[in-house]
């Protein structure tokens, strides 16, 4: 169960199903130069193969100085540079819809890279409205203590740590293969002597309290139809949360109340229009609520405080 705010729901944006369906299938189109070439062609040619995509020209970007081993601003200061051949091969992996932060192996989030691949959801921007919301509620002090509930590769509790160097967290997740990216991404970030993390039913069997309670959890209905890059690549069990979206909330909710520190707070993902039924879950438990929105407009996330 990892962070997902798709660019649908919250993808470099939005959240899963929440504004990218309907996409349509790539329009063939001639392969991006090979060696030889240069970098300003090679990727207006990319982007027209990639048009199905909201960002052709940025992904056509971004997997050219994955190719080339630097980064997209070093690329963008000298585009008559030779295009390596190997990138042709990229942008046609892209071209049946895998993830570009799959092809690269690594997504930003907040203010920090985490690596992703097949079996954990991509990070997506709209997700940062959750690090956004905390920092608003703790103002001019800081959380000591941080639980992620689906933590995934670690996104949202290791941009917390990183937000807050004093904090430290445990994440919680089902999956053993988005743990392991948690834990290197954890080494890779000098975090791992701040974070552990556990495999676990949200917080099944924790009787610890937090200052953050931080839930990033699948909020898709079982029936909705998803881009293909989502569907084709990126875990179910990250996404959907039965024939209302709402499971994962029903589980989760209940668990808050012995979870929050006093003065603490829970900040949940939610999708766009979901904040009615799942405030109306945190106020039958006794918690306070307030919405936030993303950088779109869109209802985000909750803020539940004691």
């Amino acid at each position: 169960m990892a962070n997902k705010s798709l660019p649908f729901r919250g993808g470099v944006g939005v959240g899963a199903a929440d504004g990218v369906l309907g996409e349509t299938s790539p329009t063939p189109s001639p392969s991006p130069q090979g060696e030889g070439g240069v970098a300003r062609d090679a990727l207006a040619t990319a982007a027209a193969r990639l048009a199905f995509s909201d960002t052709p020209r940025l992904d056509a970007e971004l997997l050219l100085a994955h190719a080339l081993g630097i980064e997209r601003g070093a690329l963008l200061l000298d585009l008559e540079r030779a295009v390596p051949a190997g990138f042709a091969d990229l942008v046609e992996r892209r071209a049946r819809h895998e993830p570009v932060a799959y092809i690269t192996g690594t997504r930003g989030f907040w203010t920090i890279d985490v690596a992703v691949g097949s079996g954990v959801l991509v990070p997506r921007a709209d997700s940062e409205t959750l690090i956004l919301a905390a920092r608003d509620h703790f103002a001019d002090r800081a959380p000591a203590r941080v639980l992620d509930l689906g933590t995934g590769p670690g996104t949202l509790l290791l941009a917390a740590l990183d937000e807050w160097p004093g904090a430290s967290g445990l994440g919680v997740d089902s999956s053993e293969t988005a743990l392991r990216y948690a834990r290197s991404n954890a080494e890779n970030l000098g975090l791992a002597a701040r974070a552990a993390f556990v495999v676990g039913d949200w917080a099944e069997g924790i009787d610890d309290r937090f200052d953050l309670v931080l839930a990033n959890p699948p909020y898709i209905a079982t029936g909705e139809a998803l881009p293909a890059e989502v569907a084709g690549h990126e875990p179910a069990g990250a996404l959907f949360a039965g024939v209302d979206g709402l499971d994962a909330y029903r589980a989760i909710v209940p668990m808050l109340s012995r979870l929050i520190a006093p003065g603490g707070a829970a900040v949940i993902e939610i999708g766009y229009r979901q904040a009615a039924a799942v405030g109306a879950m945190l106020a039958a438990a006794g918690l306070s609520v307030a919405l936030h929105h993303d950088l779109g407009g869109r209802d985000r996330c909750l803020v539940a405080t004691p």
